[in-house]
């Protein structure tokens, strides 16, 4: 038995089309195309190439995407005044700070002051406090997508078995709270989970979020099981170029599951779909639209 493998850059693609077909409609209603304002804070080489290909999508879907690169000495001062002139803009619909931001700047100061209205990325303690306990607001990008995956391969997820390795802000809180807004028995583990592997191996779907590499063995895995991997790690290669895996040892894996996502081309594609979608449904909420159904 050899795990289906969940193609990302196909689910995402397909996403971010019907994305663009509405966006041709929202511009001839309101005169105006949905715009994404992304800051980016000194050089980082992967930030910089993770806001690039957020620009690039965002154009390709017919937005507007504005990119605000600023200094590495950038105080946090002049950071929240940008933010303040960008929740102002009514030409904004989203607001994108790449992380991590430099010492000097306190992430949560940032994230709280970006407007929970265009906060695309879902990070704001208001957009957390609304998918705690159900509301409408912005749910983080990544798992997100995440849940679009497995509603692709699985349909209903009423009454899986979910264990979410990984406690994370960004990924794992929110993605333990979608599922269990699917009807799914949620388990959240961790560095500290007792006997990790058992606890696992009772999951009908398994969301790797833990930021080691291979951490997930096979024998961990319930045959059958979907598993979604979303860590990405580089290793040290002969050839001193590394290569990239996730948190899941895929090819042990492959062999027990039913089906999985690769690393790189299956979690991360979807997203950068995901915030294009959010862009686009800020958009659409403000000018009083409706679209949400069809995303």
């Amino acid at each position: 038995m050899t795990a289906r493998r969940i193609d990302g850059k196909a689910a995402a693609q397909a996403l971010r089309d019907r994305v663009a077909a509405l966006v041709t409609d929202f511009v001839s209603q309101t005169g105006r195309a949905p715009g994404l304002a992304t800051v980016l804070v000194g050089e980082d080489p992967a930030s910089a190439v993770y806001v690039r290909s957020k620009n690039r999508a965002t154009a390709e879907a017919g937005m507007v995407s504005v990119a605000h690169n600023l200094p590495e000495t950038t105080t946090q001062d002049e950071l929240v005044a940008l933010v303040d002139t960008l929740n102002a803009d009514p030409q904004v619909d989203g607001i994108l700070v790449q992380l991590p931001l430099p010492p000097q700047i306190d992430e949560r100061v940032i994230i709280s002051r970006i407007s929970p209205d265009k906060d695309v990325d879902g990070f704001h303690p208001v957009n957390a406090g609304r998918l705690a306990i159900g509301l409408n607001g912005f749910v983080p990008c990544t798992p997100l997508g995440c849940l679009r995956l497995l509603q692709g391969e699985l349909g209903d997820l009423a009454g899986k078995e979910a264990v979410v390795i990984g406690r994370s802000n960004i990924v794992g809180k929110p993605m333990a709270l979608l599922l269990l807004r699917e009807s799914c028995t949620v388990t959240v583990a961790h560095s500290r989970t007792r006997e990790l592997p058992a606890v696992v191996r009772r999951a009908d779907i398994v969301v790797a979020a833990v930021g080691r590499a291979e951490m997930v063995r096979g024998d961990w895995i319930k045959p059958g099981a979907t598993v979604i991997d979303v860590g990405i790690n580089r290793l040290p290669a002969d050839d001193g170029k590394g290569r990239l895996v996730g948190d899941v040892a895929y090819d042990e894996v492959a062999e027990v599951a039913g089906a999985i996502t690769p690393v790189p081309g299956g979690v991360g594609p979807m997203t950068i779909a995901c915030l294009i979608r959010n862009t686009f449904v800020s958009a659409a909420r403000r000018e009083g639209l409706s679209y949400e159904k069809n995303l």
